[in-house]
């Protein structure tokens, strides 16, 4: 019964996410509803302790992450260097590859350490800009910017700074550039089927007569400067934002040192406030490169930029408070659902898969579609179960760098559920739906799902680490 609940609960939400209702909504109902199923007794203790506490702990640590970004995507919009950027894609690749251009950018700016949601906002208002001048639909945007920032470059690349592929690292004593043949074999998987299957959806809606759209939300406006900036000039923001929070990310730490303390200048005794660096240092490094970022537009495009500053960033500070909010409505639910016990159940019985590797895999990719978080399920799975697969490697002789990256990758997989909030983000920022746009994501969805097993054989089969 207490595996059903947690079930309904999933069911529940998704359908409600697809159906295009409001996850800061319905994600407590979800959850508390389970939690009423549950124990009755525990539904305002678990909204107030468990649901709000986690949604808020989000909001506290990635809302500015969350607007700068949406800022700095507006200015890149609103100085036309989305435009410069479309005109020299198209030079450099031609029109038939909008697709390609897309995912290598998305792919560029996540393995260089910008945050997923970051690059939701900050490569949108050129997709557009590309999509439009090549007729390509805009309801295929979604699943393109999907493949080239939410797959490959988050887990399966070695050397990948993204949250999914360090988790590991502390669990299995390895490093980011652990079993790099794996890592590169399922990566060439993932961006070869995904493409092929985005440019398959290309070719079905030209054959069908369907171009971009027509009466469509969240358009980027468009520019009306008297001329384009060159395209190198539009593309070193971008630059700067990658560079500065790689170099920010090492400086940071050195800096501050473990912690950093200060007592605030108040009225009586106040108590200091102490700050854990290393929990922090990635987020200040992501902020202060946006900050950058952003200084770099103002600098070289002022003019065509101050006209409409006033009512661009508003917009972009209202998108910014959407997609935070749905995202951390996301992590309370998955919180609330991690702590019933139909969610052991289901954590307990992934125990019976005997092989080391598809256990673990099946197991973490299986908590993250539960949860709607790569980092989240992982984390998860891997503090509840990372001593057995441990063991279950040793005795069967297989390196701990392999378990890492077929975790890494197993959290990449069903994360990207319908109530997943990267995706969520992505098709409130890109103004469609899930019924006009969550297919191709989906189909994205089980191609990174299979490629943690054309991993698993490569070890098997080829012996690749």
């Amino acid at each position: 019964m207490s595996f059903a609940i947690v079930l309904a609960a999933l069911c529940f939400l998704m359908l409600a996410a697809y159906r295009g209702y409001s996850v800061i909504l319905f994600a407590p109902l979800a959850a508390l509803g389970a939690v009423l199923l549950t124990d009755p007794a525990l539904v305002a203790p678990m909204f107030t302790g468990l649901f709000m506490d986690r949604m808020v702990g989000f909001l506290k640590l990635y809302f500015p992450v969350f607007m700068l970004g949406a800022v700095f995507g507006k200015l890149i919009e609103m100085s036309g260097f989305s435009k410069a950027i479309v005109a020299g894609t198209i030079g450099l690749v031609g029109r038939g590859r909008a697709m390609l251009s897309i995912v290598l950018v998305c792919a560029l700016l996540t393995y260089g350490g910008v945050s997923l949601f970051v690059v939701v906002f900050a490569v949108y208002p050129f997709a557009a800009e590309l999509f439009r001048q090549a007729d390509i639909p805009k309801r295929l945007i979604p699943g393109t910017i999907a493949l080239g920032a939410f797959t490959f470059t988050m887990d399966a690349l070695p050397g990948t700074p993204q949250i999914q592929n360090i988790i590991p690292t502390s669990f299995f004593g390895t490093t980011a550039w652990a079993a790099p043949w794996l890592g590169t074999l399922g990566a060439v998987f993932i961006l070869s089927v995904g493409l092929a299957y985005l440019e398959s959806r290309r070719r079905r809606a030209a054959a069908a007569g369907e171009g971009y759209g027509e009466v469509l939300a969240n358009e980027p406006a468009p520019f009306e400067g008297a001329r384009l900036a060159h395209p190198l000039v539009a593309l070193l923001p971008l630059v700067v934002v990658g560079v500065a929070n790689k170099l920010l990310a090492d400086a940071l730490p050195r800096l501050y040192g473990a912690t950093q303390s200060f007592v605030p200048a108040v009225i009586g005794e106040a108590k200091p406030v102490v700050q854990e660096v290393s929990k922090l240092a990635a987020i200040w490094a992501v902020e202060g490169a946006l900050l950058l970022g952003i200084a770099c537009v103002l600098l070289f495009a002022w003019k065509p930029v101050q006209r409409s500053f006033a009512e661009g960033s508003k917009a972009a500070v209202a998108g910014a408070l959407l997609a935070s909010m749905n995202t951390a409505s996301e992590y309370g639910f998955g919180a609330v659902i991690a702590a019933l016990p139909g969610f052991k159940l289901i954590a307990e019985g992934l125990h019976a898969i005997p092989n080391p590797l598809v256990n673990q895999a099946v197991s973490i990719t299986a908590l993250a579609g539960i949860t709607g978080s790569a980092s989240g399920g992982m984390g998860i799975a891997l503090a509840a179960m990372a001593d057995t697969f441990i063991r279950n490697a040793q005795a069967a002789g297989i390196p701990m760098e392999v378990l890492h990256r077929v975790a890494a990758m197993a959290s990449g997989g069903m994360d990207t559920l319908p109530h997943n909030g990267a995706v969520i983000t992505l098709l409130a920022v890109t103004g469609l739906t899930h019924r006009q746009s969550y297919r191709d994501i989906f189909a994205i969805t089980l191609i990174k799902t299979a490629a943690v097993f054309v991993a698993i054989g490569g070890y098997y089969l080829l012996g690749l680490v």
